[in-house]
């Protein structure tokens, strides 16, 4: 998940919700607005969507060989 900055510069930033036992109940996104404390802590790494859905479309177009090798990986754990 990114941190993403929409067109009127709130940042939409990742937070998962665990358990008390540490286990994972959930991901979303947490809006933080420019005159929130941490805005300046998170705005660094911050990507427009634009950015993000190019990031997506590279990962989608570039992981062929990795999702091969995945898939025979699976298949090798399935048959042992």
């Amino acid at each position: 998940m990114y941190v993403i900055r929409l067109a009127d510069g709130t940042l939409r930033v990742p937070q998962s919700l665990t358990s008390e036992d540490g286990r994972l109940i959930g991901n979303a996104y947490v809006e933080v607005q420019p005159d929130d404390p941490d805005y300046e802590q998170w705005l660094p790494e911050a990507l427009t969507e634009e950015e993000v859905a190019e990031r997506r479309n590279r990962w989608e177009k570039e992981n062929d060989e990795l999702e091969r090798e995945f898939l025979a990986f699976k298949a090798q754990q399935e048959d042992a």
